[in-house]
């Protein structure tokens, strides 16, 4: 075991020079002068824009500011922005907190409604209530998400009035942020009715980021249940008079959670990463917001050390899911 995790882990080493060089060419290929956009157009002279670019060190040639890069993340420097002028892992875990509870709400919601979707679809296979899950499925992986979260905040927060239109939390609560997570803050404020405005807050934007997750899961979950449905123990079950639900949720179900799980794991992963475009909608305060608005601004040090570390979190992720599957399937281990 120790081996098969040495060895995945000795495959991350150039994956991670591939992410520095693609992070780090990134930026560079952006319209716009940072230096610009960050002193300002107005009254800037020719010797205060030179002397802006030496200070930053764009001035020096790309493979220089590459390997200029590469030293300081290996010390553990990933700069400060050019806007807050604030160290760029301090906004990274500061806003992080807000993203893995929207991406942890959205894949437990993925998972409750998944699983049970693709089981019920791989017991009626080929009934109309197979092809209706499986059609749904197809449909909420398909849809664009811009789009879905544009719908549902015409329909449940402007004509239900049922859910907010963005933030975290009301503006009538105040209260410390300790930990970052809003549901874990809220309910120890005391304060009432905070936990139960950040739950309407968190409704839309994780059920919206859950949509792909959860078209997923439940297909994962009918292909691997019909596959282990078609076993011989599974026939020899039911021969034996078994319940069919105790043949389903017992015999079939645990053996065919191995790949499930394997693309839940995964989809963790995506979650922490995709989140962009819900946060955007939502304007939720996370990293993917973060990271747009530093595009926007030209935020060198923020975008290249953002896509890093976000890129990172997704190789520990799909680390940790290598790991289990190995635990879980020997096999996987001597091969």
């Amino acid at each position: 075991m120790l081996g098969f995790i040495l060895k995945r882990i000795g495959l991350l080493i150039p994956t991670f020079i591939g992410i520095t060089i693609v992070s780090f060419g990134f930026v560079r290929v952006l319209p716009g002068d940072p230096v610009l956009l960050m002193a300002g157009e107005r009254g800037l002279t020719d010797e205060r824009y030179a002397a802006l670019l030496t200070e930053f060190g764009y001035d020096r040639p790309i493979w220089v500011q590459y390997f200029e890069y590469l030293r300081d993340l290996l010390s553990g420097d990933f700069g400060n922005s050019l806007v807050t002028k604030q160290p760029v892992l301090t906004e990274f875990f500061t806003l992080f907190p807000a993203t893995v509870e929207l991406s942890l709400c959205a894949i437990i919601i993925a998972i409750c409604i998944g699983i049970p979707a693709g089981i019920i679809a791989a017991s009626k296979r080929g009934t109309f209530l197979d092809q209706a899950i499986m059609g749904t499925a197809l449909v909420g992986y398909s849809m664009p998400i811009f789009w879905l979260g544009l719908l549902l905040i015409i329909v449940f927060s402007g004509m239900l009035g049922w859910t907010p239109v963005s933030g975290r939390i009301s503006l009538l609560y105040f209260f410390p942020a300790d930990t970052g997570f809003m549901l874990i803050d809220s309910l120890r404020s005391g304060q009432k009715g905070a936990f139960a405005s950040a739950v309407n807050h968190l409704i839309l934007p994780s059920f919206m980021l859950a949509t792909i997750p959860l078209a997923v899961i439940a297909r994962q979950t009918r292909s691997a249940m019909l596959e282990v449905l078609g076993e011989d123990y599974v026939r020899t079950a039911r021969a034996k008079g078994l319940a069919p639900a105790r043949v389903v949720g017992v015999h079939a179900l645990r053996n065919a959670m191995i790949p499930v799980i394997t693309v839940i794991g995964l989809s963790v992963g995506t979650l922490l990463a995709g989140a962009i475009l819900t946060e955007t909608i939502f304007s939720w305060p996370g990293i993917g917001k973060w990271m747009v608005d530093s595009i926007f601004r030209r935020d060198y040090p923020v975008v290249q050390s953002g896509l890093l570390l976000i890129a990172v979190m997704v190789m520990i992720v799909n680390l940790l899911v290598d790991m289990t599957y190995g635990l879980i399937n020997p096999r996987i281990r001597h091969t």
